[in-house]
């Protein structure tokens, strides 16, 4: 039962994000650098993130009560604000980069419940914070200024579902809807159309079909 748990949740989690990986980013050694930069740059904002965290737990000690409420809440909002810091630093490396490279069991009901939960919210996660780079890069290049706000707001908004947590049906609900209208909006700027994902669906999108024979 443990075993099948952790791989179920493990491939909820993160099975799309490596479908993704594996269609779009394995076949083009580039993309697969620059993948590996955007997780460095993630890794450090995380890491700043916690020396914020430490420090601040250090300075307010072990108190009780609403004093811990309130800085588990300003370690969230800080460690958003780095992470869309280090994702607008990123787009700028990214800007510089691409001038350069023109040329180139029942007793276990309710574990196994919260470990899906889990599952699902990484899962939303991954694929938010892809719509995000999207969404977040392609305000960045026509200076859409609004649209940075948005992507804050709603990574704040994601983040903030998570002091809500016993709640588990508001808490992927309210994620999920975040996330299919981020996808939605990700799919627009990125050129897509009715008509693409259609011919997409019925398999007569001819610019798909060439770059999968290229692939193999």
């Amino acid at each position: 039962m443990t075993a099948a748990v952790f791989f179920g949740c493990a491939f909820i989690a993160f099975g799309p994000a490596f479908a993704l990986y594996i269609f779009t980013i394995a076949t083009e050694p580039l993309r697969i650098i620059f993948l590996i930069a955007g997780a460095f740059f993630w890794l450090v904002s995380l890491l700043l993130s916690s020396l914020v965290w430490f420090v601040a737990g250090t300075t307010v000690g072990h108190k009780d009560g609403p004093v811990q409420k309130y800085l588990l809440i300003f370690g969230v909002l800080v460690s958003v604000l780095i992470q869309e810091a280090f994702r607008f630093a990123y787009y700028k490396l990214l800007k510089k980069a691409s001038e350069g490279l023109k040329a180139i069991n029942p007793e276990e009901t309710a574990p196994s419940m919260r470990l899906l939960a889990y599952a699902f919210m990484t899962l939303v996660i991954i694929l938010l914070h892809i719509f995000w780079g999207i969404v977040f890069f392609d305000g960045c290049e026509k200076k859409r200024w609004h649209t940075l706000l948005v992507v804050l707001l709603t990574h704040l908004l994601v983040s903030a579902l998570t002091f809500i947590s016993p709640h588990y049906g508001i808490n992927l609900a309210s994620a999920y809807t975040a996330m299919v209208l981020m996808g939605v909006w990700a799919f627009f700027v990125a050129g897509g159309s009715c008509r693409t994902l259609k011919l997409c669906l019925l398999c007569q999108d001819k610019d798909f079909l060439l770059f999968s024979q290229r692939s193999r």
